[in-house]
């Protein structure tokens, strides 16, 4: 796997030489298709179509525009794109530490792996080790494929692990959006109570592995049903029933009668929970 990016991550004046590597399989396991000609089962190829002209245009007579209102367009060239591009790094700095808790989840974006090279290990290993027994996380900006990153340095297992993080302008608001409020939900104690024995019921350490792309499973099955011939029906599918204010204790009721039957989640150990705050 070639390396993403190749510089330094500098705390102080403490420059520890690194290369940035994915932390996550791109499109792994994901099922491609390619658009066809339903007559001849031709690639279909998509061309630079002019609106105007109604016909295609090569590269070389294409321009970027801004549209800074309806049909209206400012045109940049590609000397005044550079210079409107962050300025190139090959350094990464730390700016703040901060707690990890205060930062909203939304902001967290892709992760990387930071792997030190040659006569950096020591320097890698205590800045990680020290990440670690502060518990904050350290924010960072850095230019990666011509456009500026927010980041987040943490420690993970053995790792430095980057973690780019969005910018406020990225987030929508809550306010943006109508949510209900407690009161006028008019939410019961003796549903609280319900809810929570519920959650509680379902409640087991967080394990991965479990959890399957089974759209992808079947998915493929199909696809391997084709290619040997075989017939697909389609499967009816249901909406599920909206559970209403009048039976929402029953829903819960019942889904509290049925969840013994299951097996009942055996709740994290201490150990458990020890090593993923470690992780």
């Amino acid at each position: 796997m070639a390396a993403l990016w190749k510089g330094s991550l500098s705390f102080g004046l403490v420059n520890i030489p690194v290369q940035l590597y994915p932390a996550v399989r791109a499109d792994e396991g994901t099922v491609h298709f390619r658009q066809l000609h339903k007559k001849d089962l031709s690639p279909i190829r998509y061309d630079r179509v002019c609106i105007a002209e109604d016909k295609a245009v090569p590269y070389s007579d294409i321009v970027k525009g801004y549209e800074y209102a309806k049909d209206k367009f400012v045109v940049l060239t590609a000397d005044e794109l550079k210079a409107a591009a962050p300025e190139a790094s090959r350094t990464i700095d730390i700016l703040d530490f901060v707690k990890e808790v205060e930062i909203d989840p939304r902001y967290f974006d892709t992760p990387y792996y930071f792997l030190p090279e040659k006569n950096g290990e020591k320097a890698y290993a205590l800045l990680r080790e020290a990440i670690r027994e502060s518990e904050l996380v350290g924010i960072a900006k850095f230019t990666l494929r011509q456009k500026e990153h927010l980041a987040g340095i943490k420690a993970m297992g053995d790792a430095l692990m980057l973690e780019t993080i969005r910018f406020a302008h990225e987030l929508v608001d809550l306010t943006e959006v109508t949510f209900p409020k407690t009161q006028t939900s008019k939410v019961t104690p003796a549903e609280m109570r319900m809810a929570q024995q519920l959650i509680e019921a379902l409640s087991a350490p967080f394990e991965p592995e479990k959890y399957t792309d089974t759209y992808r499973e079947h998915l493929m099955t199909v696809i391997d049903a084709k290619l040997k011939g075989k017939k697909i029906t389609p499967t009816k599918e249901r909406a599920p029933k909206e559970t209403t204010v009048l039976d929402l204790m029953d829903k819960l009721r019942e889904s509290l009668e049925q969840r013994p039957k299951a097996g009942k989640a055996k709740p994290a150990t201490r150990k458990t929970a020890t090593s993923r705050r470690s992780a």
